[in-house]
């Protein structure tokens, strides 16, 4: 027998390991698997949670907005119906509506030469002048304001026609309410002057007195010139 026969010889042919030898890239493949698996199910995990994030902080926004809008439109609804109510009482005050525009008294003719006697109240015109000037008098003087007088008419207001009789209390407000449109010129700084009001009683209204005056008097001393520009 030969013992040299090449088929008994012990050594390793390539590519074959020794019985019983482990293999470490086999090894290394499978103990990663598993790894990678966990990564890949955490990383969609945290994706998952920040879409939900996400979403949960659009529709926080989203709310917040609508709130915010139903808010506004609630306060502009309140105010705008404050504001609706105050109007509202506001005209339905008797000072408001006596302070309300009227109509403009009729164009009137120069007076002719003064003095001029017997003149009603009714005829009186602003600028006018009075010598003893009596407001209860059915009838007065009227003279050029160059002389001597106690009183002027400073400002007149009509009420319309169709309105209804204010009141005392009313007309009074009125007449105040003229007075206080009647700009005097600085000549009024030397005189003690006293406003005097003059308007309707119920059964001049009745007659179709809409008139309401102001007058201008001196207290203890004479007025000399005219009040008015």
């Amino acid at each position: 027998m030969n013992n040299n026969d090449p088929s008994h010889d012990g050594e390793r042919g390539p590519g074959r390991a020794q019985p019983g030898a482990a293999q470490p890239g086999v090894a290394q493949s499978s103990a990663a698997q598993p790894i990678a698996a966990r990564l890949k199910s955490l990383l969609g995990s945290v994706r998952s949670r920040l879409a939900q994030t996400e979403v949960r902080q659009t529709l926080l926004k989203a709310g917040f907005v609508v709130a915010l809008l139903v808010v506004g439109g609630l306060l502009v609804w309140l105010l705008t119906s404050l504001l609706a109510s105050a109007t509202r009482q506001a005209a339905n005050r008797p000072e408001a509506i006596a302070a309300q525009p009227s109509p403009a008294p009729p164009a009137v003719s120069p007076r002719p030469s003064l003095p001029l006697a017997n003149v009603g109240p009714l005829d009186f015109r602003v600028g006018d002048c009075f010598k003893d000037f009596d407001p209860e008098a059915s009838k007065s003087t009227v003279v050029a304001c160059t002389s001597d007088h106690s009183a002027q008419l400073v400002a007149v207001t009509h009420y319309a026609d169709g309105d209804a009789y204010p009141g005392r209390e009313g007309l009074k407000t009125r007449a105040r309410e003229t007075c206080q449109t009647a700009a005097l010129t600085e000549k009024s700084n030397a005189y003690n002057l006293t406003y005097r009001l003059a308007y309707p009683s119920t059964a001049s209204w009745a007659k179709g007195d809409r008139r309401v005056d102001c007058y201008v008097t001196a207290s203890g001393n004479v007025i000399k010139a005219s009040l008015l520009p």
